[in-house]
């Protein structure tokens, strides 16, 4: 199987396999490149000399880097000089979890004819009035504790002291169940948190409305969600397009791995 790695805007972007097909991977908080591991492994045997599948780590996210923050423009803009670099002819499928959909879809909505098919997990309509009316105060309260806390540590860790926001940024990471070695983590992959709540980097955002074939997956044993029943309907009802939940936590490609790429590699294989 071919492997090769490649440096766009200081970041490495690794890609595996030669098929015609490019699936580009992009996780979120507090993850890695590594977090899809298992789908590629998996995608790649269902799919043998057809998927090229392309991952990297969100600038900023990779701690043998220096810390960065970025915009979502700026993020869009990064997405872009991979994608046009990797693929610079035919549109892809874009597969996202969690901070990867926000900037995603937001990177779908600006270059459309460049997202071929969209597998999206566990974000949906992040930014819908259905969704804010779907939570409860209490809720409400719930996402702006665990993001301001995030935001904080991101202050603490870049001005104070690093050692502490690490602490605080895998405090909050074990209360959310989050299983991967905390090493791998640090205070400087809050950065997005900081731009939402206090830089005002986050800007406006598209509504979350493909115009693609969309798969959508999320897990449904969480205190909150984060997708409306109402977006969830209409997904499920456009051509092309499929709804499936779990009985999992946020992170559903690794607590349900085996149905996860099952769903994955059905849905690619229509």
């Amino acid at each position: 199987m071919t492997q090769a790695m490649v440096e766009v805007g200081g970041v490495d972007v690794h890609i595996e396999g030669e098929g015609a097909h490019t699936v580009v991977m992009i996780h979120g908080w507090p993850d890695t490149y590594r977090l899809w591991d298992g789908p590629t492994q998996y995608l790649l045997g269902k799919f043998p000399g057809e998927l090229r599948i392309v991952r990297f780590t969100l600038p900023g996210y990779d701690l043998a880097k220096a810390p960065r923050r970025l915009t979502t423009q700026e993020l869009v803009d990064v997405f872009a000089s991979i994608i046009d670099k990797v693929s610079p002819f035919k549109p892809v499928t874009l597969m996202l979890h969690d901070w990867g959909c926000f900037f995603g879809y937001e990177y779908m909505a600006r270059h459309p004819a460049r997202v071929e098919r969209l597998i999206g997990v566990d974000i949906g309509d992040h930014n819908s009035g259905a969704l804010r009316r779907s939570l409860s105060f209490a809720q409400k309260l719930g996402v702006a504790f665990y993001q301001l806390w995030l935001a904080i540590a991101w202050k603490i860790g870049k001005s104070f002291s690093q050692a502490l926001g690490n602490r605080m940024a895998r405090w909050m990471a074990a209360g959310m169940r989050w299983r991967v070695d905390p090493k791998r983590m640090s205070w400087q992959m809050g950065y997005p948190y900081v731009e939402q709540w206090t830089g005002g980097g986050m800007g406006r955002t598209a509504k979350v409305a493909p115009a693609c074939p969309m798969l959508y997956l999320y897990g449904r044993r969480k205190p909150f969600q984060f997708q409306s029943q109402e977006w969830l309907e209409k997904i499920a009802a456009q051509p092309g397009c499929a709804v499936q939940g779990f009985d999992t936590g946020h992170w559903v490609m690794l607590q349900q791995p085996d149905a996860f790429n099952a769903a994955v590699g059905a849905w690619l294989a229509r």
